[in-house]
């Protein structure tokens, strides 16, 4: 009789085999292959390292490439690349000796993989989304800028195997920040050969556990091992496919059904049905990351401070979080969530313990006074993206705003998500919301969101010099309680001004069979696959058999 977890993966193959047939791919799954199936939110818009920016699209990258950091089981930090490393006494040094290894092609992977990496997502030509978060590197910010040659970017190959890496200030948080997509290397040798091309499932190499098979667009993508992965004796599972689940519901049906074995996200109002029918399915953690909502402030009616206050005031963040998400959130009043390492803390608006009708009240006073009233109605296009419970939040954050003065006329669209988030990056919007998620644990990923320099990811397109300025002396200060009180300044600083309107801190949430092992719930939700295997498969995989006596 065949067991349970045998069942499932003879389901889940014969399932993989069938989808590979209705798109094109080539040949049957092998009975003895490991294969994970991976609900993943959203279509990938690209799986260049240097020119992604959605978490969706991090959860197969950070399957196929490895960078100096890489993430553990729980998403902490560990060597990848970096075999070991020192640290100039001012903290502003970092020199990296790299560990023996290989590309896919068997071409080895070099130092000058990751000078060139850091010059080529830095060279404004690139147009990498992402770019600001490698500022901390020394005249990273002047050569994206187009300032300065790509050359003069502080990351150098001094040999085949060491690598030197000089920042403009100390940054403690290094090590979480190399563990980042934006940092990984690339095959010299296949970018230059292929240009943009390089990504193709044809041409691609990798240094990462995977490599990318074939991209079926808003189908799936589909990962195989790589065999020269440094680590590949420790890998489970063979193969992997992602899933783009737009409709997270399906997506959680798509995993009852045997169909998948996760799907990284559930709506909210269902988590108690879940917890009835699946319990030991349903995951829920704090997550490091904040729903916000971006105000444009190059829109005219946004560029007055009291506007933006206003509707700030009047969203009913408890509300929200207790009867709307209902899966553990909660009100959020600063950028920043709670627990974020390296911080003071305590930051939130003045009127965050007003009773809300207080708080409308207010509203409408600031709104008459900045000249709106029966005779100049506020208008404005709240736009939300098409996943998750925002189609839901929407309609309740228009009621928000519309019922601080009967003047007050929101209009909202969904759009695609990805989508919606290019509009973000260009401006093309006037209120829109969007989330957060910490690329690692330190306030100032959160806080660079709001510096003029890292526009277009600075959505409402901020402009503040004092804070700038507060911002960039707290990065320098080596004592960590005094710069920890810096950056809190300045968030209080941006709070009170309001091109942003935090809503809630998130939780991460999740629907994983029982079957898959070593996937651990963690503050940034990262589960790389390399760590995950199937019951029943583990010791299989460890002998390189799979065990056939328990189909008996």
């Amino acid at each position: 009789m065949m067991n349970k977890s045998r069942f499932h993966t003879a389901l889940l193959l014969s399932t993989a085999a069938m989808v590979l047939a209705a798109c094109g791919g080539s040949g049957d799954v092998d009975a003895d292959t490991v294969v994970l199936h991976r609900g993943n939110s959203a279509e990938p818009l690209t799986l260049d390292p240097h020119k992604a920016s959605g978490t969706w699209e991090n959860n197969v990258i950070g399957d196929m490439f490895i960078g100096l950091f890489t993430d553990d089981e729980s998403a902490a930090p560990i060597p990848g690349m970096a075999e070991s490393w020192e640290v100039s006494e001012d903290g502003l040094v970092w020199t990296f000796v790299l560990r023996e290894a290989s590309w896919s092609d068997g071409v080895p992977v070099t130092a000058q993989d990751f000078e060139y990496a850091f010059q080529r997502i830095l060279n404004p030509a690139t147009l990498a989304q992402y770019s600001s978060l490698l500022y901390p590197i020394e005249n990273a910010q002047a050569v994206n800028a187009g300032e300065m040659e790509a050359d003069a970017v502080g990351v150098t190959a001094l040999d085949d195997r060491t690598l030197e890496i000089r920042l403009e200030y100390p940054a403690p948080y290094l090590p979480g920040l190399l563990t980042h997509y934006t940092t990984f290397p690339v095959p010299r040798h296949v970018v230059e050969q292929y240009g943009d091309q390089w990504i193709q499932p044809e041409n691609i190499e990798v240094n990462g556990p995977y490599k990318l098979v074939q991209w079926s667009t808003n189908n799936f993508v589909h990962v195989e091992r790589n065999e020269l992965f440094y680590d590949n004796a420790d890998v489970c599972v063979d193969e992997v496919f992602y899933y783009p689940t737009v409709d997270a519901t399906a997506g959680v049906r798509r995993v009852q059904n045997g169909e998948l074995h996760l799907n990284n996200e559930f709506p909210g109002q269902h988590i108690d049905r879940l917890r009835r029918e699946m319990p030991e399915f349903v995951r829920v953690h704090p997550y490091m990351g904040t729903v916000y909502f971006s105000l444009n402030t190059e829109f005219e009616a946004f560029e007055d401070a009291r506007v933006r206050n206003a509707l700030g005031m009047a969203v009913n963040r408890e509300f929200l979080a207790e009867e709307i998400y209902r899966d553990g959130r909660s009100a959020a009043y600063s950028l920043v969530p709670p627990n974020v390492a390296n911080y003071a803390g305590g930051v939130q608006a003045e009127w965050a313990d007003w009773p809300i009708e207080q708080r409308r009240e207010r509203a409408r006073e600031l709104l008459m006074e900045a000249g709106y009233g029966p005779d100049n109605p506020l208008r404005f296009e709240y736009s939300h993206r098409s996943t998750g419970d925002n189609p839901r939040i929407a309609p309740v954050v228009q009621q928000d705003w519309q019922s601080i003065a009967d003047w007050v006329n929101v209009s909202i669209v969904q759009i695609e998500t990805q989508i919606h988030y290019e509009n973000l990056r260009s401006a093309d919007y006037q209120a829109g919301d969007g989330g957060w998620i910490a690329d690692y644990n330190d306030p100032y990923n959160f806080l660079f969101l709001a510096e003029e320099r890292s526009i277009p990811m600075n959505y409402s397109r901020y402009r503040n010099s004092e804070y700038d300025n507060l911002v960039s002396r707290a990065n320098q200060e080596l004592d960590m309680e005094v710069r920890a009180s810096m950056l809190a300044d300045a968030e209080q600083m941006m709070i009170d001004d309001m091109p942003i309107i935090p809503v809630v801190f998130y939780v991460n949430r999740a629907v994983v069979s029982p079957e898959v092992t070593g996937w651990t719930d963690n503050i940034v939700h990262i589960h790389r696959t390399r760590f995950m295997c199937l019951q029943g498969e583990e010791q299989s995989a460890a002998a390189g058999t799979t065990d056939e006596s328990s189909a008996d």
